[in-house]
């Protein structure tokens, strides 16, 4: 997130995924070797923020996103069907639950299934959690999705990535937030990187 607490810029579009600005929240991980290995790509960086990502990612089963993290288009799924902004080898190769308002079937991409759930949060934690077996269940967003779950206090732990940057407007994580989040959290780590974002995590 940046410093003023946007997850996302203003006016996300299928131009600007992660609205305008964005971009810049996500650059420190973009040239990370970390990154670019699982999306394909060569070369990359290793260093404090290496092993964040690492272990934030490692023991991961299953994936839950909203409808705005898996793609642009709204309303009842239409073709061309949308099928994320991964291409045809998603970098996920878990199970992904997208919540949704509109019914889709199943979506199989190389090694990664997307599954569209439409009755709720709390089924498509229940399904991740049964597709995840031992692994752990990563919220992956967007911002109202990780309200939600706050909110019903479903989260076990949080991870923050705080960018040195100010975007001034977007999707904040923690909007109206006061009557969700967790009574009590636990600092269980803060790592400074030298691309100037800072790594907190926390346990409920």
């Amino acid at each position: 997130m940046s410093l003023d607490g946007f997850v996302a810029g203003p006016n996300q579009s299928e131009e600007n995924p992660l609205g305008e600005g964005g971009m810049q929240l996500h650059e420190w991980v973009f040239k990370l070797a970390a990154w670019r290995k699982p999306h394909g790509r060569e070369g990359g960086e290793v260093n404090a923020s290496s092993e964040v990502l690492e272990e934030a990612t490692a023991g991961t089963g299953a994936v839950i996103m909203g409808r705005n993290m898996f793609g642009p288009v709204r309303g009842p799924w239409t073709e061309p069907m949308w099928n994320g902004w991964w291409g045809d080898d998603p970098p996920f190769k878990v199970p992904v639950f997208v919540l949704t308002h509109h019914e889709r079937e199943p979506l199989i991409l190389s090694y990664t299934t997307f599954t569209f759930v439409s009755d709720g949060i709390e089924s498509a934690l229940d399904q991740a959690r049964a597709a995840a077996a031992d692994g752990d269940v990563l919220i992956g967003g967007g911002a109202a999705v990780g309200q939600q779950y706050l909110k019903a206090g479903l989260v076990d732990e949080m991870h923050l990535h705080i960018a040195p940057v100010f975007l001034g407007g977007g999707r904040r994580l923690f909007e109206d937030h006061t009557s969700a989040a967790p009574a009590q959290l636990e600092r269980t780590g803060v790592v400074a990187s030298p691309s100037g974002v800072v790594h907190v995590s926390y346990r409920r």
